[in-house]
C-alpha cells in the first residue's frame, strides 16, 4: 500500500455527512438558541429537518397531564423564540412542547421516536463551586441517547 493510499484510508469521516434530522432541546437560554441556529445551518446544508423541544417537568404530586397553563405559556414563548432564530437563518423548524417527569427521559424518548441522527444541546457555562458543573439533564442525555449528541457550551463569562 502506498503512503497516499494509507492516508486516504485513515482520513477522518465527515461528521455532518449523515446528519439529516436534529433534535434541539430549548430552554430559552442564549446557548440553547445558538444551538438552534447551528442545527439550522447543518440541516440546511444537508437538506434535513430540525425539531425543537421544550420540556415542562411535572412534579410527582401532580398528574402527568396536569394543566400547567403558566408553564405552557412560558414554554410556547421559548419555542416561538427558537422559531424566530430559525426564521432569521431562513429555515423552518418544527417545535413541540412536552410534559414529563424528567426532561432528560423526554428528550431521549423524543429522539428515539423521531429517529434523529443528532441531539444538539446548548449549555451555559455555570460554575457554582468554582469549576464547570455539567447538569444531570445533560449527563443523562449523553449517557442514554440512541444517537450522536453534541454539546454547544458557551465560554466562561467574566
Amino acid at each position: 500500500m502506498a503512503d497516499g493510499e494509507l492516508r486516504e484510508n485513515l482520513a477522518a469521516p465527515e461528521p455532518l455527512a449523515g446528519v439529516h434530522s436534529i433534535l434541539v432541546p430549548v430552554d430559552g437560554s442564549p446557548a440553547s438558541l445558538d444551538a438552534v441556529a447551528l442545527a439550522c445551518s447543518i440541516a440546511k446544508r444537508n437538506k434535513g429537518k430540525v425539531f425543537a423541544v421544550h420540556v415542562i417537568e411535572v412534579k410527582r404530586s401532580l398528574p402527568l397531564d396536569a394543566d400547567l397553563t403558566e408553564e405552557a405559556s412560558s414554554g410556547e414563548d421559548v419555542l416561538t423564540r427558537a422559531e424566530r432564530v430559525a426564521s432569521d437563518a431562513d429555515f423552518k423548524i418544527e417545535g413541540e412542547l412536552l410534559q414529563a417527569r424528567e426532561a432528560g427521559h423526554a428528550i431521549v424518548d423524543e429522539a428515539m421516536e423521531r429517529n434523529v441522527d443528532l441531539i444538539l444541546m446548548g449549555a451555559e457555562h455555570k460554575a457554582p463551586l468554582g469549576e464547570y458543573q455539567m447538569g444531570r439533564l445533560t449527563q443523562y442525555v449523553l449517557k442514554a441517547a440512541p444517537c450522536n449528541v453534541w454539546l454547544w457550551r458557551h465560554p466562561v463569562r467574566e
